[in-house]
């Protein structure tokens, strides 16, 4: 593995600008690399991005381009672009001759609809070589970019990988993690997504604290018995991917899917909360992925069927909350 001295950041949006942000201190220089050459040209003149964390300045050693093959020079290539468009980048990146010793980074949160498949499986499609890991954890890039404290995992099943990213990622205001559970360091941070559309879902319908604090409950324990069967272990969903992910996506004003969720029950259609949100959520299309990955693994996830159910059989918000609530009693810890 080659020493990390830059870095080239796939996707220009908020979380690749946070991130930009971030290690700027610690590497030599930073390639944005985003679709839009017009944006990646404004970037450069004017050292901030006109769409996403447009408060935030950019230091000098980071700069734009729409231009893939950029990232053929850097030691490190980040992807953040949203999961559905990993697969694309990905090849596209592979066929351009990236070599097998770039480190590759994974932070998109979600799996593939079509093949149940994690991030890292698809860039290990492309690149059966080279040394791949992912972060996740509750890291929302308003206050990355602010230098507000966070947290981090960084989760890999190379070890000497893994130390090495955190010690990139490691800052006053930012605390990595590492983990040897790559699964389900991934599958906490998709599965999370659903949830959040869920608890926006109670607070647009007023149901009340103690509603969505049980919400919040029992979802972890669901996350936890669908990450099971889809590979991950049990410890890895009461950490920062699992339950501290959760958490923020859950009750934070800056979470997309929370954002999306409280629309939903609000009264607006799915289509008219996307449109106000203007941005990926990414729990939307997850929900899709994420419940055929139940259904195929035979595993009980109420709470994310009638998020399904209200997001793509057109059910009322009110009434799938109403039957989650009047479900047969069961067992706790069941």
């Amino acid at each position: 593995m080659p020493d990390m001295k830059s870095a080239a950041i796939l996707g220009s949006g908020s979380f690749g600008t946070a991130l930009a942000v971030l290690l700027a201190p610690k590497l030599d220089a930073i390639t944005l690399i985003g679709r839009d050459p017009n944006t990646a040209e404004q970037i450069n003149r004017e050292h901030r991005n006109p769409h996403y964390l447009t408060d935030i300045t950019l230091a000098p050693n980071i700069r734009a381009t729409s231009d893939l093959a950029a990232a053929l020079s850097t030691s490190l290539v980040i992807f953040a672009v949203p999961t559905s468009g990993t697969r694309q980048a990905a090849a596209t990146l592979a066929q351009a001759g990236l070599p097998p010793d770039r480190i590759l980074l994974s932070c998109a949160k979600g799996i593939e609809k079509s093949t149940g498949d994690r991030m890292s499986q698809i860039l290990r499609d492309s690149f059966p070589k080279n040394p791949i890991a992912a972060l996740s954890g509750p890291n929302h890039a308003e206050e990355i970019a602010t230098s507000m404290p966070t947290c981090a995992v960084i989760g890999s099943d190379d070890h000497a990988l893994a130390v090495k990213l955190q010690e990139l990622f490691t800052l006053p205001h930012f605390r990595s993690y590492t983990s040897d559970d790559l699964p389900g360091i991934e599958l906490g941070g998709a599965i999370k997504n659903v949830y959040a559309i869920a608890a926006g879902m109670a607070h647009g319908l007023n149901l009340g604290d103690n509603a969505v604090a049980a919400l919040v409950t029992r979802a972890l324990a669901e996350m936890t018995r669908l990450g099971v069967a889809l590979g991950g272990r049990p410890e890895t969903f009461s950490g920062l991917s699992g339950v501290g992910d959760l958490i923020v996506t859950c009750f934070s004003e800056h979470s997309r899917n929370h954002r999306v969720g409280l629309a939903l029950g609000s009264g607006k259609s799915l289509e008219e909360a996307v449109a106000h949100l203007g941005m990926v959520a990414e729990g939307v299309p997850n929900t899709l992925s994420i419940h055929q990955a139940a259904r195929r693994a035979d595993v009980r996830t109420p709470i994310i069927d009638a998020v399904h159910s209200i997001l793509y059989q057109a059910k009322p918000a009110a009434l799938a909350m109403r039957e989650l609530l009047t479900r047969d009693p069961r067992p706790e810890h069941s």
